[in-house]
């Protein structure tokens, strides 16, 4: 395919919004079959069974769709002006991952890749397309560190050095044959500025994630209630958490994002736990309609409203916990137990 049109698809797709483009062959990553094996093997995805039952997909972008000849990796910043670790000094407050303080992003970030998309096929009718944003076997951040958009860095996350580490990642699977473009040299050096910052201590080692450990999938993917030893270690964060990404010093290039449904919404930038402790089911869906925290559902979010507020230190919050001792759901009562006990 000529030079020409991939250089017309890139200009079209910044002007669609996106700030970077990359391209790589989906056979361009043979090695994360066996590391996602590996993975597997040691039981670091947790309860995350999707992951071990699509593994063949997962591990093998090329036989996701054999037809395609060309992945078309995009970088979307979601990049706030604000330090997301001022929260983390506020006990009484919850601690939102950034990326899911306002609109959810699979739903943007799709609607944008089909754009670019139906661009393609306009310009190549002959073209066949497959759009994918995290919600599809595709391992984005290696697929992404082939097409040259970054690396990955000793956190496991995708690192640029023009954008930093806050950005979305979406994927065009495509018929159209496309030169891929080169890797670029991954420049973490000696630094250990992600790994050191983690409060639950999980990476095993560089490179290497411990899901089971991890204070985003413990908040978000984890049912039931959490180990204790680590409740303690969670502090307030009470969705997803961003230590790792806020370290790294990368985000010194970090560019603003341009799309405005990206921005904070003020009532989540810095939640007060007392308030969000009081929201039943309907209240939970009517303030998180449209957000990534809807997903989790009420019982989950509360339980780690709850060993926020057990580990907040804040003896006036033990009514909210207190508030819970009956709940239904046998999660949400453990949470507030352990969370008055942590109070008295």
């Amino acid at each position: 395919m000529s030079d020409d049109l991939r250089e017309k698809l890139e200009a079209y797709a910044l002007e669609a919004g996106f700030a970077k483009m990359g391209i790589c062959r989906p056979d361009a990553v043979p090695e994360i079959a066996s590391r996602l094996a590996e993975y597997v093997d040691k039981g670091r995805h947790g309860q995350m069974g999707w992951m071990a039952e699509r593994m063949h997909w997962r591990g093998a972008p090329d036989a996701l769709w054999p037809e395609a000849k060309s992945v078309i990796m995009l970088a979307e910043p979601y990049t706030q002006e604000f330090d997301p670790r001022d929260v983390l000094e506020m006990p009484d407050r919850g601690a939102i991952s950034v990326y899911a303080q306002n609109r959810d992003y699979h739903d943007i970030v799709k609607k944008r890749l089909k754009r670019v998309g139906r661009w393609l096929i306009e310009q190549a009718p002959e073209a066949q397309i497959k759009v994918f944003v995290d919600t599809a076997p595709v391992m984005e951040k290696p697929l992404a560190a082939a097409a040259g958009l970054g690396w990955q860095g000793k956190h496991t996350n995708l690192i640029s050095r023009d954008l930093g580490s806050w950005f979305f990642l979406g994927a065009i699977f495509t018929t159209v044959e496309f030169a891929p473009d080169d890797r670029v040299r991954e420049t973490c050096g000696s630094c250990r500025a992600c790994l050191d910052v983690c409060p639950t201590d999980a990476f095993p080692a560089p490179y290497q994630l411990d899901a089971r450990r991890c204070i985003s999938y413990l908040t978000i993917e984890h049912h039931g209630p959490i180990d204790e030893e680590l409740r303690g270690l969670m502090g307030n964060h009470i969705y997803g958490c961003d230590d790792c990404l806020a370290a790294c010093p990368w985000n010194k290039f970090a560019v603003e994002a341009s799309e405005m449904r990206y921005a904070a919404k003020d009532d989540l930038i810095a939640p007060k736990l007392a308030e969000l402790a009081t929201l039943d089911d309907t209240e939970f869906r009517q303030k998180f309609a449209g957000s990534p925290v809807k997903r989790i559902g009420r019982n989950r979010f509360i339980r780690n409203v709850l060993y926020a507020i057990g580990n907040s230190g804040d003896t006036t919050l033990r009514a909210s916990a207190a508030a819970h001792l009956e709940d239904p759901d046998e999660t949400v009562s453990d949470a507030a137990r352990w969370a008055v006990a942590q109070l008295t």
